[in-house]
């Protein structure tokens, strides 16, 4: 079950600066100019043991004062709709503005778990100043400082309480596939192709689909759970944010997945928001291939097809060893070739190696470039073996694990790779004292 927390509020409250916190990373921009978060941002966190997906709605929108506000409003309804937990940011060096009631009069309406977060409690002073949000009735004020990060420890577990416990789900046979990709790339077009009927509806209004919905496939020697953000819903009382409706249920999806086909449209190329959802998948340690869909509208000739799969490779990298093929769903050109591919990256990524072939290998690959030796030590694998997981790991029993380098690791990745095949696969590989 996908795990989401949505941090909402209105503009220059530090939004972006709590994300970059909770997720470690760099990757909101962050400035005192309101309104700088124009893209959303979603990315993976990990407290106490618990993984989360971080969801930091910003969304500039131009035009008046009213737009914008609407925009705000909208995403409330949205994570209300999508996220397991919400964060209600505010600023106490402002207190409660007008907009903050408003965020807050919707927040009260919800069942979900809501966490008020007071930013930019710097110093004790500021701590009985924050007291005035208790105004909101949305119960206790979580005091935190972003920048420095002080506070935030009891915010999280707090919000990760709510999570279920981690089981190891029951060994379900068949694989679970997952198709996402933007709005209007022909996600619900492939699923009726693959189908052969008219099962999902389709239009060219982007993001007519809504919820995530699984199907049973089983065709030409191939079983498995199709999971597409399909079904049309419509909302009466929300005018929805598609772009963002449809990142929190490409999540879900994702993380129900064993697969992820992300599709692309060739006249598009793949964007932002797609290679966020690549990385995603990649940690998430999902198999991944990509689907170049519309490939029938595009002028080509003899290097069209090289030329726009190295482009995406680069856009992807580090991990570029992921199947790439090139389809036109309306035309019905290779859609039972994606099937085939995915179920060999499935294959791959539950694919399980004899310890006596992976040391025969291994051992040789590494006695004939072994690990470079510093200060004068030099390092000895004796012995590697595959970890049980839902996906590739192995361990390197060695001397001195702490002087092996990050370039070796991608070396004897790429080795791996090579004599195993893993194709579509992300790998884990840990150097542990023998």
């Amino acid at each position: 079950m996908a795990n989401i927390v949505a941090i909402v509020g209105r503009p220059n409250v530090g939004k972006s600066t709590l994300f970059n916190r909770l997720t470690e990373s760099r990757k909101a921009i962050v400035d005192d100019f309101s309104g700088v978060t124009r893209d959303r941002h979603y990315e993976m966190a990990e407290w106490i043991g618990k993984k989360f997906t971080v969801i930091d709605t910003g969304g500039f929108v131009h035009g008046s004062d009213d737009v914008f506000e609407e925009a705000i409003r909208n995403q409330v309804h949205i994570a209300i709709d999508e996220a397991s937990v919400i964060l209600f940011m505010v600023d106490v060096t402002t207190g409660i503005t007008d907009l903050d009631d408003e965020i807050a009069d919707l927040l009260r309406r919800t069942s979900k778990p809501v966490y008020v977060v007071a930013n930019k409690v710097d110093h004790a002073r500021r701590t009985h100043e924050s007291a005035e949000f208790y105004a909101f009735g949305l119960g206790e004020i979580y005091n935190i400082s972003s920048i420095t990060g002080s506070g935030t420890g009891e915010l999280l577990d707090a919000v990760v309480s709510h999570f279920p416990e981690e089981k190891e789900e029951e060994e379900v046979n068949l694989p679970k596939l997952a198709i996402v990709g933007r709005p209007n790339v022909g996600k619900s077009s492939l699923t009726n192709a693959l189908l052969g009927k008219e099962r999902n509806i389709v239009t060219d209004i982007a993001g007519t689909t809504r919820d995530s919905i699984r199907i049973h496939y089983n065709q030409f020697g191939n079983e498995f759970l199709l999971i597409d953000t399909a079904g049309l819903r419509r909302k009466n009382k929300v005018n929805e944010d598609i772009e963002f409706y449809s990142v929190m249920r490409t999540i879900k999806a994702l993380e129900d997945s064993d697969v992820v086909i992300l599709m692309l449209d060739a006249n598009d190329g793949i964007e932002s928001q797609d290679i966020n959802i690549f990385h995603l998948a990649e940690k998430n340690k999902k198999g991944v291939m990509i689907v170049v869909n519309k490939w029938d509208t595009i002028e080509k000739d003899h290097k069209t097809t090289k030329e726009f799969e190295s482009r995406i490779r680069e856009k992807i990298s580090p991990f570029t060893d992921v199947p790439i093929i090139f389809t036109s769903v309306t035309e019905k050109q290779r859609i039972f070739k994606v099937v085939e591919k995915a179920m060999e990256v499935y294959a791959n990524k539950t694919k399980k190696i004899p310890t006596s072939k992976l040391n025969d290998v291994m051992l040789e690959v590494i006695q004939n470039y072994p690990p470079p030796a510093i200060k004068g030590k030099y390092i000895k694998v004796k012995y590697i073996t595959q970890l049980p997981g839902r996906s590739p790991m192995f361990a390197f029993f060695c001397n001195l694990p702490q002087y092996i380098k990050e370039p070796y690791k991608r070396f004897i990745e790429n080795k791996l790779r090579e004599h195993f095949d893993f194709t579509g696969v992300p790998i884990q590989i840990y150097f542990r004292q023998k």
